[in-house]
């Protein structure tokens, strides 16, 4: 172990960034196993993710991969690479289809395979073999894109080729104790007919929920009466059979031998039943984070089905990744509102963290949300212009063209261009989209009232004479000023009153850095304007 390694993991050992909990939390688990002999030292860290392939992958998978690889990254500078890491995704793929997406072609051809698995529903799209398939691949692209170092895993594949055969076996021998986990949490009607394992039917192929007339622990056989109204008995190995998604939850994780799995708030109330089967197959559940779900701008919960959320590619239509991966960092086991409104925020405080983080010790690099952004190497570029001030920059300026913008941008940081500073550059077209879609349609401009007016053409006046530093410093100091020499007693209704009859909104950024950004003389014409009432 080289020595700037054994630091960083001390340094790790008492770093409070949320990763770095789950990190002490998951090596304090793996040391008791060690130490028990449960576990062998040389085996793999296991770090999974679960996907559900009826749908598209969306924000909370992204948010879910992310925050993973956030805690894999921790726990390999805490254990000072100590440890071999995998992080696998599993896709439920052979769940069966419950209903047919209104969005594929031809809809109406997928209704007869209704309740048959993923992997077993003809593809609509026709480019693969099955439309379980199909959805795998997506996922894969999605997660792809983004660069995540990951395993894909068919949950099919698994049952199929044999992976579960020894945990469902087990759950075999161990029905009873699994019932009598499952049944407490179901009503009277459920718990009559419940039974842990889904047979897939050999005369339709769907798969069941059926009780059990038999279940043999010596020859790993059930026996169920089929659709056909026939007694059937069939091995629980091979891919015969699948579990019911909560015992098959708890079988994963003994199956994989996984060790950390973190899930959404909607999965808290279950997380016992989870962590019971796996215990009951012999196997100590792995470490558990559970996270807040996200809210709408009226704060209930986001839906896929309802579509009152933000997608990633939305969000990423109008701010860059490291944007979105800060607002899934932030406070995770805390209920947060996710709408458009709250991307320019986001990708401020970004390049705030960013901006900050060369002149941190390395004990406060830890805690910078840069630091598992980037996995600990965070770039060097950073931004001299925030994504506030560009936004109102393109109110004011209107320009027709990122070109354009970039000739009041590189007045304001000189030598700036869009070839050596590709995040401004960047950051000029998101600003320049997420103003035309949501700034421009909500704006409202007012006039003046005496009091106001004159402030401003006092402004006005000493703009168009200003001969001293075009600093955002200075120039906010001089705005200052005028507000105390026309007696506001709240400075903040003096610069609210110019957000609103220059802007059209109730606040924005430093009046100061506005200026120096679109210039003394051209604000002094903006303002003239505004007085004028040739603005709204």
């Amino acid at each position: 172990m080289s020595r700037d390694l054994s630091e960083l993991a001390a340094l790790a050992d008492n770093a409070k960034a949320w990763p770095f909990e789950q990190a002490r939390a998951l090596l304090k688990r793996i040391k008791l196993a060690e130490d028990h002999k449960g576990r062998a030292k040389d085996r793999p860290v296991i770090f999974e993710t679960g996907y559900g392939p009826s749908g598209l992958p969306h924000i909370g998978t992204f948010g879910e991969v992310v925050r993973t690889t956030m805690v894999r990254h921790a726990f390999e500078v805490l254990t000072a690479g100590a440890y071999q890491t995998r992080l696998i995704c599993v896709s439920d793929d052979m769940d069966g289809m419950r209903k047919v997406p209104p969005t594929v072609p031809n809809p109406e051809a997928l209704e007869p395979y209704l309740q048959k698995p993923l992997t077993d529903v003809p593809d609509p799209f026709g480019t693969h073999d099955s439309y379980g398939a199909h959805m795998n691949n997506r996922l894969c692209g999605f997660l792809d894109s983004f660069g995540f170092d990951y395993e894909f895993h068919s949950a099919t594949a698994h049952y199929r080729k044999g992976d579960f055969d020894e945990a469902l076996l087990k759950a075999v021998e161990k029905f009873d104790a699994i019932m009598k986990v499952m049944l407490p949490t179901l009503g009277t009607e459920r718990q009559a007919t419940y039974s842990p394992f889904l047979p897939i039917s050999p005369t339709t192929g769907r798969v069941l929920y059926v009780p059990m007339k038999d279940v043999n622990a010596k020859t790993g056989e059930i026996t169920f009466e089929d659709e056909d109204g026939t007694d059937v008995t069939l091995k629980v190995t091979g891919g015969a059979t699948k579990l019911q998604w909560k015992p098959d939850f708890g079988m994963r994780w003994a199956a994989l031998g996984v060790d950390f799995e973190m899930f959404g708030k909607d999965h808290q109330a279950n997380a016992p039943i989870y962590s019971k089967i796996c215990k009951i197959l012999g196997e100590e559940p792995p470490t558990q984070f559970v996270y807040e779900l996200f809210l709408d701008e009226k704060g209930e919960k986001i839906s896929k089905s309802k579509g009152n959320g933000i997608s990633v590619e939305e969000w990423l239509a109008y701010a860059p990744q490291e944007s979105l991966t800060l607002f899934q960092f932030q406070k995770p086991r805390a209920a947060k509102k996710l709408y458009f409104d709250v991307i320019p925020k986001a990708v401020d405080e970004y390049l705030q963290h960013l901006a900050a983080y060369p002149d941190q010790t390395p004990a406060q690099q830890l805690e910078n949300p840069v630091w598992h952004i980037h996995g600990g190497n965070p770039p060097a570029e950073t931004a001299p212009i925030s994504f506030a001030l560009l936004l109102n920059l393109v109110s004011a300026a209107n320009p027709e063209s990122k070109e354009a913008l970039w000739g009041f941008i590189s007045r304001y940081a000189p030598g700036a261009t869009a070839e050596n500073a590709p995040l401004v550059d960047h950051l000029a077209g998101y600003a320049m989209r997420y103003f035309e879609d949501f700034v421009k349609p909500t704006k409202t401009f007012r006039a003046p009232n005496d009091k106001e007016r004159a402030a401003m053409e006092d402004l006005a006046k000493r703009l168009e004479a200003y001969q001293g530093e075009e600093s955002d410093e200075a120039l906010q100091t001089l705005v200052f000023e005028i507000g105390k020499d026309h007696e506001f007693e709240n400075l903040r209704e003096w610069f609210q009153a110019l957000y609103e009859v220059l802007l059209g909104q109730s606040q924005g950024p430093r009046f100061g850095g506005f200026i120096a950004l679109y210039g003394v003389t051209e604000t002094a014409g903006l303002i003239r304007k505004g007085i004028a009432g040739q603005l709204g």
